[in-house]
């Protein structure tokens, strides 16, 4: 099966095209930044010059970019009319409500077969070949992506026709983010108040109130690294998301604003690292060093 993979360069787009490379399938990836896409050479991939280049001929188009205009720009560049007949376009980014209804009407102009298909993960899962993939389309494509969906995910949950799975992905993302900023006021006020975070993780340890994120988020916090497994600039997208997401459907949630106002003031200075990285708005100036 040939794959075209659109965003082969980007922090989860090149490990999943990677993966694909070595559970035998023929891929060609294309990146904005060629340079970044160059390793899925490694693992038996191609890497093109061109979008077009890419999708000539491929059976599949994947596209994991970083938001619906980078998405609708590579495919306006890669000429969908020239994929195989009968192909299938899997879109794995997280785009939001709005995005995806765009991008199923290019795929209906284009006559492909559409999947809304984003993921749950970050880098690291991304590597392992351990992402969450939230499936929806045709139930008629569905057996032919299983084996897809595989060598990138360690499980699959088809949630109806195409367009349900970017809702359920909006839904999620509303949960993360509210997690990432109460983790990061929590150790900012802990901080602030003379105690020592680590002993709130202690106190919660194994109990109702613990959650592997939060403690992975908060520790990354107390020790002030924020090496990237998930931009925080990102983060600030997903959450604009999903309170445009709550506007449209006439939702009041006041909180998700507020950590959506929080994400992006974090962004306009710490948006290429981990979404962790919010807790620095928060703490200011008392941030210092870890154990501080």
């Amino acid at each position: 099966m040939r794959i075209a993979f659109l965003g082969a360069g980007g922090t989860m787009g090149l490990p999943m095209a990677r993966n694909l490379a070595r559970a035998g399938f023929e891929v060609r990836g294309w990146n904005r930044s060629p340079d970044k896409a160059e390793p899925l050479a490694d693992d038996g991939g191609e890497v093109v010059e061109t979008a077009a280049d890419a999708v000539a001929g491929a059976d599949v188009v994947v596209t994991m970019l970083s938001d619906v205009e980078a998405v609708a720009e590579a495919v306006a560049d890669a000429r969908l009319d020239r994929a195989a007949d009968g192909a299938v376009w899997i879109q794995m980014s997280t785009v939001g409500l709005d995005g995806i209804e765009q991008l199923a009407t290019l795929a209906d102009e284009h006559g492909i077969a559409f999947v809304d298909a984003p993921v749950l993960g970050t880098k690291d899962p991304a590597e392992r070949g351990a992402l969450v993939i939230l499936g929806s389309g045709p139930g008629e494509v569905r057996d032919r992506l299983g084996p897809i969906f595989d060598a990138v995910g360690q499980k699959t949950l088809w949630v109806g026709e195409a367009g349900a799975a970017s809702r359920l992905k909006v839904v999620i993302n509303a949960w993360i983010v509210a997690v990432v900023e109460g983790a990061a006021e929590t150790v900012a006020l802990a901080e602030a108040v003379g105690v020592d975070p680590n002993l709130f993780l202690e106190a919660i340890e194994g109990g109702p109130l613990d959650l592997p994120y939060l403690r992975m988020k908060a520790g990354m916090m107390i020790d002030r690294d924020f090496q990237p497994s998930f931009r925080l600039a990102l983060a600030a997208k997903d959450a604009r998301l999903a309170v445009e997401a709550a506007e449209r459907h006439g939702a009041s949630l006041p909180a998700l604003a507020a950590i959506r106002r929080r994400l992006e003031e974090g962004a306009e200075r710490h948006g290429d690292e981990d979404m962790a990285a919010t807790y620095l708005t928060s703490a200011g100036a008392k941030a210092g060093q870890p154990g501080s």
